[in-house]
């Protein structure tokens, strides 16, 4: 990333673009503009055949300017830095501040790309890309702009390997309110890269890793554990440990909303549920039910149903 700074001193994270894919925009916009250059020169050479030869020499000067130089001027122009090749290959030419480009500075890095592309073949281009810090040609140093990259690939996402079956459970009883987010951070990353790494070095950095977090948690792991399956069982004990109390906290779980609590006839444990007859409500009363504290009974066939305030009558 490149780190520019606006004039309101705003830091801007832009990826310059490099010669690989610069290179294959130019590409693109060249064989774009040759191609048209070559149909309208042939309808140029057809429609000035009456013409002696000064006339269509000037006709000839005229089209390659307006073709070869004008036309990805007003595109750059238009587009506020976006050619065809760019726009195909995610790339945009941009102020040394960030903003869009206008006519004056497309117009400089049209003129140079003259000399620097079309009359040295791209060699003069290609090296000032090369020793330049941020890729810039000479055009651009002159224009004082940059071509960046729109489309940067987002990072896939690594999932953590689970750990071995046996370790599951494990580590229910370790104190992990001591391990930095740090020292998590780094434990996933070698976990999510670890087949990727030499064995000896993996190993090595599992190691380190175990030993920073035995330091933080005091206590040891199991007697014949690889460091790799410990660092992986205290991850996943900790994700679990996350999980829980997410779903706790969950606002579909708590208190004050009516559920009820008690057994199932027969002892089939606990049972969670609307109220009904003989159960026990958790949290206050809620205001046009039965109190907490009497059963909750249906009028008897007949009789008028009376009116539900929310107390309890007299015994």
């Amino acid at each position: 990333m490149s780190g520019l700074v606006t004039g309101d001193a705003v830091v801007l994270g832009l990826q310059p673009a490099r010669l690989p894919s610069r290179a294959l925009a130019v590409l693109i916009d060249l064989v774009v503009v040759w191609a048209a250059y070559l149909l309208i020169t042939l309808g140029l050479a057809v429609a000035t055949a009456s013409l002696d030869e000064a006339a269509v020499t000037a006709v000839s000067i005229a089209s390659f300017l307006l073709i070869l130089v004008g036309a990805p001027i007003a595109v750059e122009t238009l587009s506020h830095g976006r050619s065809l090749g760019k726009l195909a290959c995610g790339l945009r030419v941009v102020r040394d501040d960030g903003g869009p480009i206008r006519f004056r500075h497309a117009l400089v890095r049209g003129a140079m790309g003259v000399v620097e592309i079309l009359m040295t073949f791209g060699v003069v281009a290609c090296v000032a890309s090369l020793v330049s810090e941020r890729g810039r040609r000479l055009g651009d140093v002159f224009a004082g702009t940059l071509v960046v990259r729109e489309r940067i690939p987002a990072a896939r996402v690594q999932v953590v390997p689970p750990p071995p079956p046996w370790l599951v459970g494990r580590f229910a009883g370790l104190d992990l309110s001591a391990v930095p987010e740090a020292l998590w951070l780094e434990i996933r990353q070698y976990l999510t890269r670890a087949r990727e790494l030499d064995p000896v070095v993996g190993r090595q950095l599992a190691e380190r890793l175990a030993d920073e977090l035995v330091a933080r948690t005091g206590t040891p792991p199991p007697p014949g554990v690889p460091a790799d399956a410990y660092l992986a069982g205290v991850v996943a004990e900790r994700q679990a440990r996350d999980a829980r109390r997410a779903f706790v906290s969950s606002p579909e779980v708590g208190t004050g909303t009516g559920f009820v609590t008690g057994e199932m006839p027969g002892g089939g444990g606990p049972v969670v549920g609307p109220p009904t007859a003989g159960a026990t409500v958790v949290g206050p009363p809620v205001v046009g039910s039965a109190p907490a504290s009497s059963p909750v009974s249906s009028p008897a066939a007949g009789e008028p149903a009376a009116p539900v305030t929310g107390f309890a009558p007299p015994a």
